[in-house]
């Protein structure tokens, strides 16, 4: 048991020297930050050489918000239709129909999404 403790030192070395040099680093930058003096004018955000007018943050369209779950949705489908790639040609000889089936279904479901997605508009950027 202590043989086994023994090879995690080295861990716990490297632990202690990353949080001792977060730490060193952060207790610099406070020391060596305090020695500059700050006025308004340096803790104004930066824009390009521009004055700052205005909010920060404008309001994007609900359009926006619809097409990047879209695009989740088909990312995840490529995701899901990866790795059955991949086994395709081993599973195929012993679940043929159960394999095939099933995949068939997830597209299907996923092809019934994009038309509905389609129908409703939902890839007319101009809108």
């Amino acid at each position: 048991m202590d043989e086994q403790l023994s090879q995690y030192i080295p861990v716990l070395i490297l632990g202690l020297v990353a949080v001792g040099f977060a730490v060193g680093m952060l207790a610099t930058s406070y020391f060596l930050g305090m020695r500059g003096k700050r006025n308004a004018m340096k803790d104004t955000a930066y824009e390009c050489g521009m004055l700052p007018i205005g909010e920060g943050n404008n309001r994007l369209s609900v359009k926006f918000y619809l097409v990047a779950m879209l695009f989740i949705l088909f990312d995840i489908e490529v995701v899901f239709l990866y790795p059955w790639a991949v086994v395709y040609k081993e599973m195929l000889i012993t679940h043929s129909s159960v394999i095939f089936g099933s995949m068939i279904s997830f597209l299907g479901i996923l092809f019934i999404g994009y038309i509905y997605a389609l129908k409703k508009g939902a890839f007319d950027w101009k809108h």
